[in-house]
This record gives C-alpha cells, sequence and structure tokens, in this order.
C-alpha cells in the first residue's frame, strides 16, 4: 500500500495532480481542500494517499494532512458513499466543517454537496455520528484539537479500528489513557493495555 508521496509537483489539473517521485509520475486524484493548498509546479511537496484497488483501476487519492485521509477512509465505510463522493465532501467541506455537520446533525448542509442527496446526507449524519467524534477526539463541541494533537489521536483511533474495534469502543479507551505527547504507538499500547487489566 502506497501511505506517503514526496517528490515534485508536475502537473495540476483538478481534481488531478501529477507527482515525479524519483522519476516515476504519480497521478493522484486530491479533494479541493488539499488542492488549494499545494506549491507551485515544479515545487516540491508531501501528500498523505490513500490507495484503491479495483476490478478495472487502480486509484491514488492525496491529503494534505492526516486527519483529512482519516475522514476520507471513515467516508468509504458509509453504505453508498464511494470513493468519488466522499473526495466531492472532502471538496465542498473542510473537516471542521464536516464535524461541526455531523455534531448539528445538518442534513442541509451536507447536501448542498454535489452528488449528495438528501438520503445520502441523513445516512452519513447517522453513520459517521461515533466515528466523528473518534477523529475529532471527542472534541467536536468544544472545537477541534490542534493538528498534531488530532493527527496522533486520529492515527491511533484508526488503528483500533483495524483491529476491529467500534467507533465508540475506539473513543472510551482513547478518552480512558490517551495522554498529550504520546507517540501513536504508545497510545495503542496503553489502549490496549487497559483492556487485559
Amino acid at each position: 500500500m502506497i501511505g506517503r508521496l514526496s517528490g515534485a509537483l508536475i502537473e495540476k489539473n483538478p481534481p488531478s495532480i501529477l507527482v515525479n517521485v524519483q522519476g516515476v509520475g504519480y497521478e493522484v486524484d486530491v479533494p479541493m481542500s488539499t488542492f488549494y493548498g499545494l506549491p507551485d509546479v515544479g515545487e516540491p511537496v508531501e501528500l498523505h494517499t490513500h490507495f484503491v484497488v479495483r476490478e478495472d483501476a487502480q486509484l491514488l487519492f492525496g491529503f494534505g494532512t492526516v486527519r483529512e485521509r482519516a475522514l476520507f477512509r471513515a467516508l468509504l465505510k458509509v453504505n453508498g458513499v464511494g470513493a468519488k463522493v466522499a473526495l466531492s465532501i472532502l471538496s465542498g467541506l473542510s473537516a471542521e466543517e464536516f464535524f461541526q455537520c455531523v455534531a448539528a446533525k445538518d442534513a442541509v448542509t451536507l447536501t448542498r454537496v454535489p452528488g449528495i442527496g438528501k438520503k445520502t446526507a441523513e445516512r452519513l449524519l447517522v453513520e459517521m455520528q461515533d466515528k466523528v467524534d473518534a477523529l475529532a477526539g471527542g472534541s467536536v463541541q468544544q472545537g477541534l484539537p490542534t493538528e498534531p494533537a488530532l493527527s496522533v489521536r486520529s492515527q491511533a483511533s484508526e488503528a483500533l479500528l483495524a483491529l476491529g474495534y467500534k467507533a465508540a469502543e475506539a473513543k472510551r479507551l482513547l478518552d480512558k489513557t490517551a495522554v498529550d505527547g504520546q507517540s501513536v504507538e504508545d497510545m495503542i499500547r496503553a489502549a490496549l493495555r487497559s483492556v487485559s487489566k
């Protein structure tokens, strides 16, 4: 799996870009939130990526922050939301705006995103509630934590979800054991230790 790309930006054709990594050009689809933050063509760029293998294609999606990628991955797990719709959501709303929509149960704002109808918006509000709490560190209501703290916690939460824990359980474990300044690995170890006690 390709998790990160670092190289020179050689083409920008929204939503696709081309990144030269040691002579190999990677075509990457990015949301507009990432696209607007890209450097000029010819400048170095680093992206967190998500690699999708389908029967008819291999696709690479790129994100400026770990939080955006984590939200993209969480959106893919929602019934009826594919990569194009998830990319559209991240193009129409920032991660923070999406978190606030879910917290406020604001389906109207979600339906303004191209490709999101009323039913999909309602499904997103229901299915993303616990996931958003975990991704945003449980602090959507109080304002979001800073990027570094959020990145570490969201990575730990994602790892616990990959290990089979439900979003609510992962959040509960991290609420109980997570400490500012911990590495992702230490945060995961502490959470798993608390289960075995």
